[in-house]
């Protein structure tokens, strides 16, 4: 697993998703902004190692790297969710990010 992509960020999404359907909440849109409040509380968990334990320390020792990677995962996987909530799909976020990029490159 050398490149690790949306896409394949994705299908595992919906694997989990589909594993966990009688327990869970159905992904619709709906569901977005619920996603999106869980995904804020993981983003807060990276900050607090960041914030806690310095940038330098979090980067480079081992075990507080792995748990700021983990967090970061954690992220990941609301994230893949809410892109699953509101059906965007790799092709799509694709093009709005080279989009975006593409302005960006020309704003300064």
């Amino acid at each position: 697993m050398d490149d690790f992509g949306i896409s394949e960020m994705l299908e595992m999404q919906k694997s989990l998703q589909e594993k966990y359907r009688d327990q869970w909440k159905p992904i619709c849109p709906d569901r977005g902004k619920e996603q999106l409040l869980w995904m804020i509380g993981e983003i807060g968990e990276v900050i607090d190692i960041v914030k806690k334990h310095g940038g330098e320390a979090a980067s480079q020792e081992k075990e507080l790297r792995e748990r700021l990677v983990e967090e970061l995962a954690d992220v990941l996987m609301y994230y893949n969710d809410v892109l699953l909530c509101y059906g965007i799909s790799a092709q799509e976020l694709k093009r709005s990010y080279i989009r975006k990029y593409e302005r960006n490159m020309q704003r300064w």
